[in-house]
């Protein structure tokens, strides 16, 4: 589904091309597509970024687009990689009292919404690894298809639908109509991504259609 597709689809099956309406419909569209992303946990929203600490620093900067943290590893010279686990601040200030202290990295938090903070600060220049969430960029006329234009176009269309009701102060019935619908279309976008595409046959048996 395009971009042109999808807005005339909402405003078809809404039968309303007000114009106050169709001047919201990019937001419409944009708030269905940060609800899907806030409600699933899909692959094409996960990234990998490497950064590196000079020795006695703890404070990693996070990328700039990275919205949820998913895990930090450390990588020393040797290219040798380990987890580090993530803890509150208050545990991160009860085992390092002395600040300026360094050792291997073990523990991370988040400091702010920028920064990870890190501890023991790493003794040498250390590498690190982080795995986090993205937000890709969103439907638009000047970006024309997304993967989940293309890939979950149900999911992407009822809850534009949902978004549409609201706005127009439909009735509470279709509007439940509307977010049952999504709802559905959403749970079959979570099996695929977590039974077909997070589970290979090596470790699991197919499952056929009547056990999903």
């Amino acid at each position: 589904m395009t971009y042109a597709e999808l807005v005339q689809s909402i405003q078809d099956w809404t039968e309303n091309d007000e114009s106050t309406f169709t001047g919201e419909l990019d937001l419409i569209i944009e708030l269905a597509e940060k609800r899907i992303f806030r409600e699933s946990d899909l692959n094409n929203t996960r990234k990998y970024s490497t950064a590196s600490l000079p020795a006695g620093d703890e404070f990693l900067a996070h990328p700039t687009d990275a919205v949820v943290i998913r895990s930090l590893q450390s990588i020393d010279s040797s290219g040798d990689r380990a987890f580090l686990l993530q803890k509150d601040k208050s545990f991160l200030h009860d085992y390092i009292t002395d600040r300026s202290a360094t050792g291997t990295p073990r523990y991370y938090s988040h400091w702010d919404n920028d920064t990870v903070y890190i501890v023991p600060s790493p003794a040498t220049s250390t590498a690190f690894e982080m795995a986090y969430t993205y937000r890709p960029t969103g439907l638009s006329s000047s970006n024309t298809t997304t993967w989940l234009s293309l890939e979950a176009p149900d999911a992407l269309f009822y809850a534009c639908l949902v978004e549409a009701s609201i706005f127009m102060k439909e009735a509470p019935d279709l509007t439940a109509s509307y977010t049952t619908k999504y709802q559905e279309a959403l749970q079959r976008l979570v099996v695929e991504e977590n039974l077909r595409n997070r589970n290979d046959e090596y470790r699991a048996r197919s499952l056929t259609l009547g056990e999903l």
